[in-house]
């Protein structure tokens, strides 16, 4: 997975149809990750900095053992919180948020992990301060979850290299060296990556190609890069984006494309889109979701519609 420079995002995404009401809530239940990244340190900060832009807390979790996020998310969930503010990397919304489906609860994010894709995705800078002000300024809006075989997921999944990165990568390198630690693991594992047989399901077609990475999008991030400029939280489809051929030359140049916003990077990749996408590949090929290792191929992709509400920046006026 490449790295990229630090950026604050400013893009804004469109809402589904209108509101009369879209302010997001002034009381919500703060969950923080402290194994993440900067959550350790950023807890207190943000606590604060919530506070004096008049959030109210109605209760604040610094979460040290990463099997009680969920949990204490599923109970804020439970007591009715107005808005729930997850704290963390991709890895922490993706365990948390399938939860929210059914649910008037509004999601709030606070990008404190590696590369914080979905935090771009929906254009919040990935600073605690600018994180802190789309809470406090923002907007709710419903967006699409994707889901793989009913594992939902807000953002992105990948398989090929990109999952043996997760799998592998030491926590400490991940920690300290954030997206250059993911480059640097991902030169030493690549020697170890094979391509694969893709066969694409859409309902009309089936399609086949060798592949050396598949990536599932609901949002345009993967890594922190923007690896799609038209794939959409509130477009109702999924987009599946390979990475065709059987060379890691490939690979490399379609991510280096990527990364600097050639021209040639649409020529790199084949892109299918759908509603509900059947995905086979030869050999089975394990897959990560939102940068966590969550099943394995074959797999059945689907979306669900404008499934959660969340909170994101207003649009500029004029």
């Amino acid at each position: 997975m490449p790295a990229c420079a630090k950026m604050k995002d400013t893009q804004t995404i469109p809402s589904i149809g209108s509101s009369m009401n879209d302010s997001l809530p002034k009381q919500a239940v703060l969950v923080v990750n402290a194994l993440s990244r900067s959550g350790s340190d950023a807890f207190e900060q943000a606590r604060t900095l919530l506070e004096e832009r008049g959030i109210t807390l109605i209760a604040a979790h610094a979460i040290t053992d990463p099997d009680k996020m969920r949990p204490t998310v599923q109970q804020a969930l439970k007591d009715k919180a107005p808005m729930i503010i997850v704290g963390g990397g991709d890895g922490s919304l993706s365990s948390t948020i399938d939860d929210f489906l059914g649910s008037d609860t509004v999601f709030a994010l606070l990008p404190l992990g590696t590369a914080n894709s979905f935090a771009r995705t929906l254009g919040i800078g990935t600073d605690l301060q600018s994180a802190v002000d789309t809470i406090a300024n923002g907007r709710k809006i419903r967006i699409d979850l994707g889901a793989i075989d009913g594992d939902y997921f807000a953002n992105a999944a990948a398989m090929g290299l990109s999952p043996l990165i997760a799998e592998t990568v030491p926590h400490k390198l991940k920690r300290y060296l954030g997206l250059i630690g993911y480059m640097l693991w991902a030169v030493r594992v690549a020697f170890r990556f094979s391509p694969f047989r893709l066969h694409v399901d859409d309902g009309k077609v089936l399609h086949k190609a060798w592949a050396t990475e598949v990536r599932i999008f609901n949002g345009r991030y993967h890594g922190g890069v923007e690896l799609s400029d038209d794939a959409s939280v509130q477009s109702g489809e999924i987009m599946v984006q390979a990475v065709t051929g059987r060379s890691l030359f490939g690979l490399a140049w379609s991510w280096f494309a990527t990364l600097f916003k050639l021209r040639a990077r649409k020529q790199t990749v084949t892109e299918y889109r759908g509603r509900k996408l059947q995905i086979v590949t030869r050999p089975r090929q394990k897959i990560s979701i939102d940068g966590e290792l969550s099943g394995e191929t074959p797999a059945t992709v689907t979306v669900a519609r404008a499934a959660v509400w969340v909170a994101a920046p207003r649009q500029p006026e004029g």
